[in-house]
Parts: structure tokens; C-alpha cells; sequence
């Protein structure tokens, strides 16, 4: 069987076992390892083993349970209660402030958790009882916590950039810069979508909170003071070259353990509920990396990406219209795909293509993100929306991915702005010290 005929089936019978629910990293594992063998019989047994040796003895993999533990320690700690306190405070009493506090809430949980699915879960819970009591739409309401927790794969420290360095061998610390600003920006256009929308409609946002005295919104900033200078001491001090991002996820949990024994939160219910949720989502992770590895093997065994690269080579496509095609292909799969399984599947294949197009691939890297994210709250299969409607029990399904839609734009625009001003991704990587 030719090389491209077997790498058409192989993805095929992915899809095929993706579709029955087999578990991402496994369904690629079984792939990988039934395709290698039909190419060399000898070789897949060993290529399994070095694989998937190789990515658990990865040092680098070692910021995933660091940071996911810390987002985790945030939350039983009430550090993020905190954050979205303070937003509260600042952003309640205006037309829309609610929703807008969310978004901001969300964007800061981000910077600890590292997790759409986390940030989403752990703000929902706090905001969504806030936002029903002063008769916010609950479209507008779901919309903006299922799009607000989006901002965890995409403002450091991201799981997904972490997964995409290793998979293409970029610098890690250069990825969390570039998604600082993006990231900032996808949270600004999100908080003007929100104001569109009210000022469209006023009736989904029909009263905002008191307006707090101007000494209590110190005070309230000053509490979630914390959070705030745990995200600036680890983000800061990857970019000042003090210390790199591995060293910076140690040093960001531990001071959010010290945080969590500070406040007398560290029971053993809280504990178990910590090490249980790290390790789960710490695993689901690694499972995912060792399936990629030995499906990326088996991809490169057919030569389709050899073949692929000349193709386009011989369409004579720019590097920006090739990014393009590939990011309108990530918005469509990202309908019925978790963001994970298109970003494993999908970069073994494109990244050949990028680097002979010469695009680069922190930027391309940080356009990814923001398409995967647009994924995460998409019809039919947007997950983030799903996590939503778990702690909104009485909202429609219809309802919650009708208020997506405002959020859902925004991040087409963030995507366009992106590829127009790649120095909106590139300028702190570019300017970062070490």
C-alpha cells in the first residue's frame, strides 16, 4: 500500500474511533502502532516504547502538573473568589459590568490554571448566581463565562502552548510571551462585545450592582492581591530572563500552596480534591502526548508530509495565504473536534509546510490557539459550553450558544488583527531577555 493511501486510512480509522469515543491519546496510539507495523513490523514495538519513554522522561513536561496545580490550589484557596470580587468591584455597577467582571475574572484565573475547562468551571460557579440575580439574559450571562473561560489556552500559562512547543520544538518561554498581549486583546474585545450587546440591548442587562466607594474597591483589589502578584512575579519573571518557565510553574505553586496554608485552607477534603484533580488532568494530558508521538512517527514513515509540502510548493502559495487555509480548516474542525485531538492531529502535518513557506511558527502558534478557542464554544460540539451548561441547570443548550456569538466574533476579529499585526504576538518573545 502506497505511503499516501496508508496515511489516508490511518486518519480514517482515527476519526473512525474518535467517533465511537475512544480516548484521544489512545486512539492515536493504536493508529500509530497498527500503521508502523504494516510499514515495518519490526520497528513498531520499539517505536512505541522510545515514544513514549522518551515523552515521560521530557523535563519539560514537567510545567503541566506544576501549573495545573497551582490553578487547582487557586481555586480551593479562594484566591479566584478574590480576582472576580475585585472585578466586581471596579466593573459591577456598569451597564453590563457583571458579564464584563466575569471576562476579567476569567482572563486572571487564566494566568494561574493554565485551563479553559477550569477557568470556565471555577467562574461560572461564582459568577453565573451574581449575574441571574440581577436578571442578566442568560444568554449573555453563559455566553460570557463559556467564552471567557477560552482565554485559559491562550494567556500563559497555557496548556495548549506547552503542548504545541513540544510537539514543534519551540521555545516554551517565547510561546507564553507571545500570548500575553493576544491575550489581553481577545479580553478587551470581549468586554466591548459585551457593550455592543447591551447597547443593542439594554434589556439583557437590565441593572448592575451598587456602585462601591472608591476605598472598598482598594480594599477588594488589595485581597485578590495574591493572585495578582503570583501571575506577575511568574509571567514577569520569565520575560526578565530570571528565571525560565519550568522554574517559574515550581515557584508559581509553591507560593499558591503557601497562599492555600496561609488562609487554612489546606485540609485533607481540599487535598484530596487537589492531588485528584492534577493527577487526572495531568494524565489525560500525557496520554494525549504519547499517542501524538507515535502517531507523528507514523505519519513521517508514509512521507505524506514530504508530499504535502510539495504540493503546496508547486500551488505557489504564500506563507500567509497557506496559514490562512490552515486556520479556516482548524475554525471548521473545531466543530466537532476537541481543541486537543486538532492540535495533536494536525501540526504533524502542517508544521513541514509552515517551515518551508517560512512562517513563523510562534506567531502561527499563538493564530492556532485563538482558532482552537473559537472551537471551544462552536456548535455543535463546543465543549466549554457543555461545562456550562453543567452549573447552569436551568438554561437551554440553544440559549447558551446563542450568546456565544457576540464573543465568537471577537475572536474572528482577534485572528484578523493577529495576521495583520504579527508584532501583537511577536513583540515580547522578540524583546524578552534570554
Amino acid at each position: 500500500m502506497a505511503g499516501s493511501t496508508l496515511a489516508l486510512v490511518g486518519f480514517g480509522a482515527l476519526f473512525f474511533l474518535l467517533f465511537i469515543r475512544v480516548p484521544v491519546g489512545l486512539a492515536m496510539m493504536a493508529v500509530g502502532a497498527g500503521g508502523i507495523w504494516m510499514i515495518r513490523p519490526p520497528a513498531a514495538l520499539p517505536v512505541i516504547a522510545t515514544e513514549i519513554f522518551g515523552e515521560a522522561a521530557n523535563y519539560s513536561l514537567t510545567i503541566l502538573p506544576l501549573f495545573i496545580l497551582m490553578g487547582n490550589l487557586a481555586g480551593v484557596s479562594g484566591m479566584s473568589r478574590d480576582l472576580y470580587s475585585a472585578a466586581h468591584a471596579w466593573f459591577g455597577h456598569l451597564k453590563g459590568g457583571l458579564a464584563s467582571a466575569t471576562i476579567v475574572g476569567c482572563a486572571g484565573f487564566s494566568a494561574l490554571s493554565g485551563s479553559s475547562l477550569a477557568a470556565a468551571l471555577t467562574m461560572g460557579r461564582v459568577s453565573l448566581p451574581e449575574m441571574q440575580r440581577y436578571r442578566y439574559d442568560n444568554g449573555l450571562a453563559t455566553g460570557a463565562i463559556a467564552a471567557g473561560g477560552t482565554l485559559g489556552i491562550l494567556i500563559p500559562p497555557s496548556a495548549g502552548f506547552v503542548v504545541y512547543a513540544i510537539l514543534t520544538e519551540e521555545s516554551i518561554g517565547r510561546l507564553f510571551m507571545a500570548g500575553v498581549l493576544p491575550g489581553l486583546l481577545l479580553t478587551f474585545l470581549f468586554i466591548v462585545a459585551i457593550w455592543l450587546t447591551v447597547l443593542r440591548n439594554p434589556e439583557k442587562a437590565p441593572q448592575g450592582a451598587d456602585k462601591v466607594a472608591l476605598a472598598a474597591r482598594w480594599r477588594a483589589l488589595a485581597r485578590a492581591g495574591w493572585i495578582i502578584g503570583i501571575i506577575v512575579l511568574t509571567i514577569g519573571g520569565i520575560y526578565a530572563g530570571v528565571f525560565s518557565a519550568i522554574e517559574a510553574a515550581g515557584i508559581g505553586a509553591l507560593l499558591a500552596l503557601l497562599v492555600t496554608i496561609l488562609r487554612r485552607a489546606l485540609t485533607w477534603p481540599n487535598v484530596k480534591e487537589v492531588a485528584a484533580s492534577t493527577l487526572s488532568s495531568t494524565g489525560t494530558v500525557f496520554l494525549i502526548l504519547f499517542g501524538a508521538f507515535v502517531f507523528k512517527t507514523f505519519i513521517g514513515f508514509t512521507g505524506v508530509t514530504t508530499a504535502l509540502t510539495g504540493w503546496v510548493a508547486d500551488l505557489g502559495l504564500t506563507g500567509t495565504q497557506v496559514v490562512i487555509a490552515i486556520l479556516l480548516l482548524f475554525i471548521v474542525l473545531g466543530m466537532f473536534l476537541d481543541g486537543f485531538a486538532i492540535l495533536v492531529l494536525t501540526v504533524p502535518l502542517v508544521q513541514p509546510i509552515l517551515q518551508a513557506t517560512g512562517v513563523d511558527l510562534i506567531w502561527f502558534g499563538v493564530l492556532m490557539v485563538i482558532a482552537l478557542e473559537m472551537g471551544l464554544i462552536s456548535p455543535p460540539v463546543g465543549i466549554n459550553v457543555f461545562v456550562v451548561k453543567g452549573i447552569a441547570d436551568g438554561v437551554p443548550l440553544n440559549t447558551i450558544f446563542r450568546g456565544i456569538w457576540p464573543f465568537w466574533f471577537a475572536m474572528l476579529l482577534a485572528v484578523i488583527l493577529v495576521l495583520m499585526v504579527p508584532d501583537i504576538a511577536l513583540l515580547l518573545p522578540d524583546t524578552m531577555f534570554g
